[in-house]
């Protein structure tokens, strides 16, 4: 059996951070919306002379991740489903990486639900989409997102701490996306220590309803005030995508990546360090 999915990775267009909830979590508000940069999993069962110890063996390439690879939401993804389907067989997972890590675009959860996906079409689990919702909220708030990629919607607006969708008519389609994700690591957990929750003036569901050239002055990242404080450097990339000429720019999620909407092809000449990373991609 050999078997290869693509996750593909998302952006947020506005965020804003609500309240803080009595679990320790926050409500959000925000629009979801995928780009075609994608990570692959491959997968392929173990037989008895496989040298593992673990029932989901896992190789990561072509970038380097921290922690516990057992900790990883592929893995963790393998052993819910396993838990439901015993019969699901030993496996091997190669997961080749190319969306930027720590970067505020969903990769890992984007490779967890992506996971899920492959497992019931791969073995007839018969899941339906709401089932794997509910298996993918589980493994993260941003992976429920994830299982809607086969739907006929793009943009799904996201509530709660990002589990409870809606689909949008918004497409994006003809427009050029530049992600930057500069040499910077964002702290998650820093992000949220730092922001202060509050009711935005206007719902980001609303203001992406408009025209992308209105968004400039009001569709906002609450996360971006706190975060360019501490890292100047991606406030910078966040006006010269500006000073290029995109309509919109923003920080995507708590950071560290930053993209800009272009009506126009765009080519980057200076990639020098400051702008670290730099993906571009017709939407």
């Amino acid at each position: 059996m050999n078997d290869i999915c693509f996750p593909m990775a998302k952006i947020n267009l506005g965020l804003n951070v609500v309240r803080r909830r009595p679990d320790g979590y926050h409500d959000l508000q925000t629009v979801f919306y995928p780009v075609p940069i994608c990570d692959a999993i491959e997968v392929h069962e173990m037989n008895d002379l496989f040298p593992s110890s673990v029932d989901c063996d896992i190789k990561v390439s072509n970038m380097r991740l921290e922690g516990d690879e057992q900790q990883n939401l592929v893995v963790k993804a393998y052993k819910l489903l396993k838990e439901e389907f015993p019969a699901i067989p030993r496996l091997h997972v190669h997961l080749w990486k190319f969306i930027p890590s720590q970067a505020g675009m969903g990769g890992g959860s984007s490779d967890g639900a992506y996971m899920l996906m492959l497992l019931n079409e791969r073995y007839h689990l018969q899941l339906s989409r709401e089932q794997l919702r509910g298996f993918a909220a589980r493994l993260g708030a941003d992976c429920p997102f994830f299982t809607m990629q086969h739907s006929a919607a793009k943009a799904w607006y996201a509530e709660g701490i990002g589990e409870r969708l809606s689909p949008l008519t918004l497409n994006l389609s003809g427009w050029t996306i530049v992600v930057v994700k500069p040499p910077v690591a964002v702290s998650t957990r820093e992000a949220f220590s730092l922001v202060s929750p509050m009711e935005p003036q206007e719902n980001c569901r609303v203001i992406t309803s408009r025209p992308v050239e209105t968004w400039r002055d009001t569709l906002v990242n609450d996360f971006e005030k706190s975060v360019f404080a501490l890292y100047p450097e991606i406030a910078t990339i966040k006006q010269r995508l500006y000073d290029m000429g995109a309509a919109y720019a923003a920080m995507s999620g708590s950071g560290s990546a930053v993209f800009g909407l272009f009506r126009h092809p765009v080519s980057i000449s200076d990639n020098n360090d400051l702008w670290g990373q730099v993906i571009i991609r017709e939407l």
